[in-house]
Parts: C-alpha cells; sequence; structure tokens
C-alpha cells in the first residue's frame, strides 16, 4: 500500500526508467520530461511523458469492502486499486527521423523491463517533491502494458490537447496502483485468557447445541404421529382378519370327513352300471345308422346307374324304329300285322 503521492511517483520513475535506458541506440542528449505535449514542439530531441487518465481497476476495485463495522469502527484501511493511462511522445529532427528513433528506444525499454524496479522508486523518491511517498514499500510492483488505439481514439485524445499539433507517440497503461486510506483502524481486543472445555452433547454443563430444543419437539411429534399410524393400522389389520376368518368356511370334522369318504365309493358303484347302460343303446343306435358320407355316396351311384339305364333303352327304342320305317323290311311288316291285330284283318 501508499499513500497519495504514489500517482507523481509512478509517473517520475516512468520518466527516470525510460531515461536511462536510451542507450545504446541513441547517442544524443535526449530530455525526459514528465509533462503534456507542448504546443510549441521543441527544437531538441525530447521525450514527454503525459499522465491523460486514471481509472479504477475493475477486478480489484472493491475487494477492500466492507471497511467498517456496524457500530462505524473502523476495521481496515480503504484502499483505492488504480489504473494510469500514460501518452509517451517523442520529439526531434524530422529529416534524421529523430522521433521515430525515440519511440522504438520507449517501446523497447517497457517491453523489457515491463516491471518498475524498485532502485528506479527509490531514485524517483529522492526528489523533494517526492520525499514523503511511501511506494517504495507497497507490495505490490506497478506494471506497463501497452495500450491499442485507433484512429478515432487517438484523434479525441489530441483534440483533447488544445492547439497542441499531433506527433508520434504511443499510449501504456500502469497497474496496478494502492491508494491507502490515512485513518488507522481500531486494533482488536487481545485475548485474555482462553478456556477450552470437551463435553459430549447431553452431559451436565455441556451447551445445548444450536436448534437442539426445536428438533426435540420436532422429534417428539414425528415419534408420537408415528405411533398413532401404528395404532390405526394396527386396528385396522386386526379388524381385516376378524372379517377374513369370518368368511372362511370352518373346516369339517374328523368324523364327518370319514362319513364322506365311505359314500363317495358307494355312490360311485351304484351309478357306474346305470350310466354305462344307459350309454350302451345310444351307441348301438349310432352304430346301426349308416354313415352319412357312404349313403349319400350309395345314393349317388345309384343316381347315376339309373340314368345310365335309361339313357340305354332310349337307344334301344331309336335302333327299333329306324328298321320298320324302311320299305323294304318284311319283317317289321310282319311284326307291324302280328302288333295291329284287328286293324290288319280289316284292310
Amino acid at each position: 500500500m501508499s499513500n497519495a503521492l504514489a500517482i507523481a511517483h509512478v509517473t517520475q520513475a516512468l520518466a527516470l526508467m525510460i531515461e536511462a535506458n536510451l542507450q545504446p541506440e541513441i547517442d544524443m542528449a535526449v530530455k525526459v520530461e514528465p509533462r503534456k505535449p507542448s504546443a510549441d514542439p521543441p527544437a531538441e530531441p525530447t521525450i514527454t511523458v503525459f499522465l491523460y487518465q486514471v481509472t479504477p481497476n475493475t477486478s480489484q476495485r472493491n475487494n477492500d469492502l466492507p471497511t467498517r463495522a456496524s457500530d462505524g469502527t473502523l476495521l481496515k484501511r480503504a484502499a483505492a486499486a488504480l489504473d494510469l493511462h500514460f501518452l509517451i511522445s517523442a520529439y526531434g529532427e524530422e529529416s534524421e527521423l529523430v522521433g521515430q528513433r525515440l519511440i522504438g528506444s520507449v517501446v523497447r525499454t517497457l517491453h523489457e523491463i515491463p516491471v518498475l524496479p524498485k532502485d528506479i522508486i527509490e531514485l524517483a523518491g529522492e526528489k523533494p517533491y517526492l520525499a514523503g511517498s511511501d511506494l517504495v514499500e507497497a507490495a505490490q510492483r506497478v506494471r506497463f502494458s501497452p495500450t491499442v488505439m485507433d484512429i478515432d481514439e487517438t484523434s479525441k485524445l489530441w483534440g483533447m490537447l488544445h492547439q497542441t499539433p499531433y506527433t508520434l507517440s504511443v499510449v501504456y497503461q500502469a497497474a496496478l496502483v494502492f491508494i491507502e486510506g490515512r485513518e488507522v483502524p481500531v486494533p482488536a481486543k487481545p485475548v485474555e485468557r482462553s478456556a477450552v472445555r470437551v463435553l459430549p452433547f447431553g452431559a451436565p454443563g455441556a451447551p445445548v447445541p444450536p436448534g437442539a430444543s426445536a428438533n426435540g419437539a420436532a422429534n417428539g411429534s414425528a415419534t408420537g404421529s408415528a405411533s398413532a399410524e401404528g395404532g390405526a393400522s394396527g386396528g385396522t389389520a386386526g379388524g381385516a382378519g376378524a372379517k377374513a376368518r369370518a368368511k372362511t368356511p370352518a373346516e369339517p370334522e374328523p368324523e364327518a370327513v370319514a362319513k364322506v369318504a365311505a359314500k363317495a365309493p358307494a355312490k360311485a358303484s351304484a351309478k357306474a352300471p346305470a350310466k354305462a347302460a344307459a350309454k350302451a343303446p345310444a351307441r348301438a343306435r349310432k352304430e346301426g345308422q349308416p354313415n352319412k358320407a357312404a349313403q349319400s355316396g350309395k345314393e349317388a351311384q345309384s343316381g347315376r346307374s339309373a340314368q345310365s339305364g335309361r339313357s340305354v333303352r332310349g337307344t334301344a327304342k331309336t335302333a327299333g324304329a329306324a328298321p320298320s320305317a324302311s320299305p323294304g323290311s318284311s319283317t317289321d311288316d310282319s311284326a307291324s300285322t302280328v302288333g295291329d291285330g284287328p286293324e290288319g284283318t280289316e284292310n
């Protein structure tokens, strides 16, 4: 943690670190000043380190909450986590590309040494206006990283610098800088005496566990309801058993079983001949009746034989009528005379 001089201390330390690492590429005298770009560009080689924005660090901004108790007592010092945004510009003779050479040296230095060294912080703290700074005691070291800005953002940034001509520059972010409060928190009360006792629950003098009374009452009520439900279910089961026993028929006595066993063979022997005698005529009748299929076959055969006989007789009649019709047959004439009787006599 550090005090309110930490922001200025980081700016001065950054300028000193850039100045200490210009060699060996830059073999000329270069002024490194922690200020904003000048409205009148300087003629000699110059590098300006301008802090143009301070923003809260998003990852550490709420880590110190809460800082006070409910009664307002300070528990710990408040600390503001900040990010610093720097605009680093270079000036020099354009014909010799001095500005570009200086910017290249700045980029190489901050990429090679991204964390602010402790010796540079101590050297910057020797300035009389930073005599009260305690940045060197901070546990968190400041780290530099480049920031990418497009043409629109660069134009807006340089537009804020009234009447300042644009020059080649780079933007870097420094994180993380803590600024701690001044108020000293109230120290916690020391432990006067330590007394440790180990007792099982339920022992005399043992503390009651949290929620034990409520749990006991709940368990008691649950046990009572369970017993009541058990009694009710037992009564219901007893009633159901009684009904089942009432519906079940009584077991027969041994004497009755013996009587039934004695009567059963007699009944069976008496009924068997009667049933056999009754079934015999029916079987005989069934056997005496001709089979329907056989009878139908016989009828079909008799029908076919009768039909063939009729056809034979019809053929014979046809054959007998044909000779009587011929004029030269004497047999037919005599037969017809004999057959006619009196009709032949009259002729």
